[in-house]
């Protein structure tokens, strides 16, 4: 009798407990078709977070960049134009130099494990380099490479005098190196861009690469694994603090580098089924290369690391150690390139 009486007065007390919080009803944006894998990821983001909390926490999935431009996505979680968004820190060149790492070719071999290992690694700097919002996670989407309008791109010579939109900082900075010229714009920009001529090859992946239409407006496809692009989900800090700490906790079991593999391995297989669609396609050219032009590939982009090395150090973060660190968990999580 007394243990039933203590059970009842508990479950009376939780539900008072609950009925005292807020509920909140999150804006989670992001700047991709609502037809990409990355909207299920958040709708499912969110599921888990509602039901975590008892169904305290609801949100909404605005695609499409609804709410900002993809450039914008960092600040508006910062300045609470939306709650949670989606960002790739590479859209802003030197404001987010550590995580760039996870930008440095041919270092990731899967999206799962790369996802995992990158925010397993990143989250001892991400208090420090994303100080202005709440870290949720990192992830990656599978290697990619470039995808040519104008000529097929075979050796790193072959950059020279072309226009490309790259996918990050690092792949900007690859196509200076090599005597290109980039053209920076957004994800849902790009097919507009080379279908002008305004840039003559992007380094895209090969399910996305479908999904904006931009293999109706390229010919000639380099299948090797490249390079991958780093993107955290991030929550303004004021309505994450407003929580109660069941609530907060909700939020952080869903902010983990397990939740940051189940947001990886959802795209990368999205990713991975584009290129036989490609293939399958008639007139274009999808080509690997030979271990030499590997080879050289990875020679060109040594001085990357220096690059990356440079403004790291700028913001007092070891680069030596720091890389060791991503190889250490890239390898851990069975994603490190051979």
């Amino acid at each position: 009798m007394r243990k039933a009486l203590l059970a009842l007065l508990l479950a009376v007390s939780t539900t008072a407990a609950f009925a005292q919080e807020k509920t909140f009803e999150l804006k989670l944006s992001h700047w991709v078709p609502a037809s990409h894998p990355l909207q299920k990821a958040l709708e499912d983001w969110g599921a888990a977070v509602e039901k975590a909390s008892s169904g305290t926490i609801k949100s909404r999935v605005y695609p499409a960049q609804q709410l900002g431009k993809a450039f914008d996505h960092y600040d508006m979680a910062r300045d609470g134009i939306a709650d949670v968004t989606y960002v790739n820190p590479g859209y802003q060149p030197g404001r987010f130099p550590v995580i760039g790492a996870g930008e440095l070719p041919f270092l990731m071999s899967d999206a799962k494990g790369g996802s995992m290992g990158l925010d397993a690694w990143y989250r001892k700097y991400a208090d420090k380099e994303m100080k202005d919002v709440k870290f949720c996670l990192a992830f990656i989407h599978s290697p990619s490479s470039f995808h040519s309008r104008t000529k097929k791109i075979v050796v790193p010579d072959d950059i020279k005098g072309m226009k490309i939109r790259p996918a990050d900082a690092t792949i900007a900075n690859f196509v200076t190196l090599l005597g290109g010229t980039n053209v920076q714009s957004s994800a849902p920009e790009v097919r507009d861009i080379i279908e002008r001529g305004v840039a003559d090859a992007v380094t895209f992946p090969w399910g996305s690469l479908v999904l904006f239409g931009i293999d109706k407006v390229t010919k000639f496809q380099m299948d090797a694994p490249l390079y991958v692009t780093t993107f955290v989900f991030v929550i303004n800090k004021d309505k994450y603090n407003d929580m109660s700490e069941r609530q907060k906790k909700a939020i952080d079991d869903n902010c983990n580098t397990e939740a940051a593999g189940r947001v990886g391995e959802l795209w990368g297989k999205f990713e991975d089924s584009g290129l036989d669609k490609v293939k399958a396609e008639a007139g274009q050219d999808v080509y690997q290369l030979t271990a030499e032009q590997t080879a050289l590939w990875k020679k060109a982009s040594e001085p990357l690391i220096k690059t990356w090395g440079d403004g790291v150090r700028k913001a007092g973060v070891d680069p030596d150690a720091a890389l060791t660190e991503l190889r250490a968990s890239l390898t851990k999580y069975n994603a490190l390139t051979p």
